[in-house]
């Protein structure tokens, strides 16, 4: 083919970027998900059909909290929950995210990691950010986890509002980073198997640090307005 053909075909249509996967069979384990927002993110997508099994450093303390949850959510310790699961949700605290993630490298090796911690801080004065070395908690759980996929997502939800059975809905966008698209459109996928929800891409891994650091004023808004503010993303 000459170069004059090759100018003169035809052009790939623009992929949708709203053309997402079916990711219904993934089973997705949720590490602290024993905690309130854990427990309302295992709620939530096994609600709308999802396999979920909730992890934590006890045995006993994830299938109790499966038990109380219902809708076929299954409970394992951390490792457990690693190995049994294609997408894994990490929802522990902040300081105990280094050392959770450094513990299951290798259950986590060739795994869809989704980070939703926020590095928060408290004081007199309310919430606010804190910068970790590596930038942020999703470039942390990157470093240390070398041969997993790593995306951040899920930072901006209420937790009050996933563990509220009586709200059909979730009226809010996940704002999904990440380094690999495919990667970035499962997460995406994932968001939106939840009715109300839309997961939109936001950006590489660098940019996490302003995607979790708003988490503070989301808090602030909260008290001001007695309110469980979320996100909106418009004209996309």
């Amino acid at each position: 083919m000459t170069s004059q053909d090759n100018a003169s075909a035809p052009k790939p249509a623009a992929r949708d970027p709203w053309d997402l996967p079916d990711v219904s069979g993934l089973v997705v384990g949720v590490l602290g998900g024993t905690g309130d927002q854990g427990r309302g993110l295992a709620y939530r997508l096994a609600r709308a059909g999802q396999k979920v099994v909730i992890g934590s450093r006890a045995a006993e303390r994830a299938e109790s909290a499966a038990a109380e949850l219902g809708l076929g959510i299954e409970g394992a310790e951390n490792a457990e929950c690693a190995r049994r699961s294609d997408v894994v949700i990490v929802a522990v605290p902040w300081d105990g995210h280094a050392k959770t993630l450094e513990a299951l490298r290798s259950e986590l090796a060739g795994k869809l990691v989704v980070d939703c911690v926020n590095p928060l801080g408290f004081d007199k004065k309310g919430a606010y950010a804190l910068k970790p070395a590596e930038g942020s908690a999703a470039e942390q759980a990157a470093a240390l986890l070398p041969e997993s996929r790593v995306t951040a997502a899920f930072h901006h939800l209420s937790a009050v509002l996933l563990q509220d059975e009586s709200i059909e809905e979730i009226d809010t966008d996940v704002m999904v980073l990440g380094e690999d698209r495919a990667d970035t459109d499962l997460v995406q996928a994932l968001a939106g198997r939840i009715p109300g929800m839309r997961g939109v891409f936001s950006g590489r891994l660098r940019n996490a640090h302003q995607v979790e650091s708003l988490v503070a004023n989301l808090i602030s808004t909260n008290r001001r307005y007695k309110a469980h503010a979320g996100l909106r993303v418009t004209d996309v």
